[in-house]
């Protein structure tokens, strides 16, 4: 089986978040598993070529698209997904992808990523090579199973080939002109009131994805569900609706080569479950770099995040600060919002012994507070899939969540679950609700043996992407026309 994999950022050469986690590990899974794989993405200038010893490709050189009345030349890199036989192909455009991120506010953000779209479609031509599945991430990819059904019909080169378009937070929807459908090569008239590319008088990237891709998936059973009703679905419920028989749930995976606390080199001490008196030896150390007192019995709160509303730091605001009047201590790593990062700062200033706090990203520490923390705070609004709970649960740190999403499908609630129970969960989106769950948390941690046994049930479950990948494969072979 032939994949093209397109997306606008993959780990380790370019991530904002979960989508580039998936697109570095589900194609190295896949590869794997016997599937012949070429991923797509853009150079962006972020991206240092040597780091990564991409080469020239011989055959995507000095490639011209045109796009409405302007036209761009893109040259292309080759690579190959480290540790695995998945090849990247890296689509180098300075005029649009020659940015200070990945993604910018700038008029011309739509032509950014109707351009990745052609040249995907033209290095397929270029090298005759047919896929039997495009799979499309998000908006910004989410124009191809259009392209190929409206534009690209007299290419016999893609007469067997589907699309499956993956959507990862559909609050993302690449909502822009109408102008642009002339730019992306596609009939306008399909876009009219309640028609596939029009979305609140826009033409929208991902409903025109969501109406001509052939099957779609997102990244949790349960948020496939949530994004059909009105308080999840962000405006698309009604078409996802329409769609609700071709809409499947895969939960994403995790890299367990890279989160793997017996082989994780960001960890002071690597440790298994048969050894925990290592893991402790990482919260010591953590706590010091921290500067705050280690204190065995003090349970440390972690938290890696962007400080967003969506991320639920409007309910933990009004608490915070009864929490840490009892005995606890919180360390947390993330950047977003002013709001929250003025708030988490001064928290920090006052009570500096009780909280640390660092506004950014630094890798190590997220691995270093993944695995020194006992618990880890997730009290999200919405959360498609999530990874840090499942990297949380490999690393034995407790997570604490609300039930939503990929949350909801893989923390299983000690107290409603006494035999299972792999962490808390709350259900009502309120600070009082995670009042609650954090006390319960902060009860059950001086349990010892009840404690042991929900770090037990975490580090023994498989959230690899084995399983995930092997759903994906089988949703592929659904889709597949004929063999070539």
């Amino acid at each position: 089986m032939k994949v093209c994999f397109a997306s606008s950022e993959c780990v380790p050469y370019a991530k904002t978040g979960g989508l580039a986690d998936v697109s570095g590990a589900l194609p190295k899974s896949l590869a794997a598993l016997g599937v012949k794989i070429k991923s797509f993405m853009p150079l962006y200038n972020l991206i240092n070529i040597a780091d990564y010893d991409l080469k020239p490709d011989p055959i995507n050189q000095n490639i011209q698209i045109h796009m409405g009345r302007s036209s761009h030349i893109f040259n292309t890199w080759n690579a190959t997904l480290p540790d695995s036989q998945a090849q990247v192909y890296f689509i180098d455009c300075p005029d649009f992808f020659h940015r200070d991120k990945l993604y910018t506010n700038h008029p011309d953000e739509a032509e950014r990523f109707i351009f990745l779209q052609l040249a995907i479609l033209r290095i397929l031509q270029n090298e005759q090579w047919a896929p039997d599945i495009i799979h499309c991430n998000d908006w910004q990819t989410a124009l191809l199973p259009a392209m190929l059904k409206l534009s690209y019909r007299w290419d016999n080169l893609f007469e067997k080939t589907s699309t499956l378009l993956s959507i990862h937070n559909i609050g993302y929807q690449g909502r822009f002109s109408r102008d642009s459908i002339y730019g992306a090569g596609l009939p306008y008239q399909h876009y009219f009131p309640g028609g596939p590319f029009e979305f609140y008088d826009s033409f929208c990237f991902l409903k025109a994805g969501i109406v001509f891709a052939d099957k779609i998936s997102t990244v949790s059973e349960t948020y496939a569900q949530e994004i059909q009703t009105p308080e999840f679905g962000a405006g698309l419920e009604g078409v996802l609706h329409q769609r609700k028989n071709d809409l499947t749930g895969i939960l994403n995976g995790i890299d367990d080569d890279f989160w793997n606390p017996a082989t994780d080199v960001h960890l002071p001490q690597n440790y298994t479950w048969e050894n925990l008196t290592k893991k402790r030896q990482n919260k010591r150390e953590l706590l010091q770099d921290a500067g705050l007192q280690y204190d065995v019995k003090i349970p440390v709160i972690g938290m890696i995040s962007r400080l967003a509303k969506q991320k639920g730091f409007d309910i933990l605001q009004p608490v915070l600060q009864k929490v840490i009047q009892q005995p606890v201590q919180f360390i947390i790593l993330g950047t977003g919002e002013q709001e929250y990062e003025k708030f988490l700062r001064q928290m920090a200033c006052d009570y500096p012994d009780k909280i640390a706090v660092t506004i950014g990203f630094n890798e190590g520490l997220a691995h270093r507070i993944t695995a020194g923390a006992d618990m880890f705070l997730m009290p999200s609004h919405y959360e498609p899939c999530g990874l840090n709970q499942m990297y949380s649960l490999n690393y034995g740190t407790v997570p604490i969540v609300r039930q939503t999403g990929g949350l909801a499908d893989t923390i299983i609630d000690r107290d409603a679950h006494p035999k299972n129970g792999n962490g808390l969960s709350f259900t009502r989106y309120s600070s009082e609700s995670l009042h609650a769950a954090l006390l319960r948390g902060l009860k059950l941690f001086k349990n010892k043996n009840v404690w042991k046994k929900m770090i037990e049930q975490g580090m023994q479950a498989d959230f690899s992407w084995n399983s995930s990948a092997k759903k994906y494969l089988k949703l592929y072979k659904s889709l597949q026309k004929t063999e070539k």
